[in-house]
C-alpha cells in the first residue's frame, strides 16, 4: 500500500483490509488488521523490531470459526492422520483418507507406525533388506568414517554428507561389511546415489 504520508498509508492499509475477504480456510488477515492498529506499529517512534510479536505482541486474535473448504472435494470426515519419518524426523500429516494405502477414501484411525519419506529410512539408507547405503539428499562427502572393508552395525555412521551448510551423517541400514565404496571426501553426490554396499 502507498500513500502520500506514512498516515495516509496506514489508513489505505486499515481499510484495504477491513474490505479484504477470503473464505473457506483461516488467514492471517485479523493479524495483520490489529498490526495496522497497533501502538508500536503505528506510533512515533517505530517500535516494532524483529522480536517484536514473540515478545511484545498482544493482540486478543479470535480462532478462527469459519467454514473450511476443501479444494479437494475430501471433508473433514474423510481425512486421516498419519506418522511420517523425513531425513529421521517424525512428522504428523492430514491427507486424505485412503490416499496412503491406495485404497478407496474412508475414514480410518491415525497410524501409529511412521511411514518414511524419501529414497530410503533414515541415516541414508534404502529400503530394508537392500545391501546398498544411498544418499537421501544432494550434498558434498565430508568425512569417510567407515572405510572399504570395515565392519559396522546398523546405525553406525558411515559417511558425513554436508547439505544446506549442514552436516548429515548417513549411518548404516543393517549390520555388514563395507564393501564397493563409491565416493571419496569432496565429491559431491546426488540424492538417490549409492554410497556403498553392505555385505554380509
Amino acid at each position: 500500500m502507498t500513500g502520500a504520508s506514512r498516515v495516509e498509508c496506514l489508513e489505505r492499509s486499515r481499510r484495504a483490509l477491513a474490505e479484504f475477504e477470503i473464505g473457506g480456510m483461516p488467514t492471517v488477515l485479523p493479524f495483520h488488521r490489529a498490526v495496522v492498529d497497533d501502538p508500536a506499529f503505528t506510533g512515533e517512534p517505530f517500535t516494532v523490531h524483529t522480536g517484536w510479536i514473540e515478545t511484545e505482541f498482544r493482540a486478543d486474535l479470535p480462532p478462527y470459526a469459519g467454514e473450511v473448504a476443501s479444494a479437494d472435494g475430501f471433508g473433514a470426515a474423510e481425512r486421516e492422520r498419519i506418522t511420517v519419518e523425513v531425513g529421521g524426523k517424525r512428522l504428523e500429516v492430514v491427507i486424505p483418507a485412503g490416499l496412503g494405502s491406495g485404497a478407496p477414501a474412508a475414514p480410518r484411525r491415525a497410524s501409529r507406525s511412521p511411514r518414511r519419506v524419501g529414497p530410503g529410512p533414515a541415516g541414508g539408507g534404502p529400503s530394508p533388506g537392500g545391501d546398498a547405503l544411498v544418499s537421501p539428499m544432494q550434498g558434498t562427502i565430508v568425512k569417510i568414517v567407515a572405510e572399504e572393508g570395515r565392519r559396522v552395525s546398523a546405525g553406525d555412521t558411515v559417511v558425513v554428507l554436508e547439505a544446506m551448510k549442514m552436516e548429515q551423517p548417513l549411518t548404516a541400514h543393517k549390520d555388514g561389511t563395507v564393501t564397493r565404496l563409491a565416493v571419496q571426501i569432496g565429491q559431491t553426490v546426488s540424492a538417490g546415489e549409492i554410497i556403498c554396499e553392505l555385505q554380509g
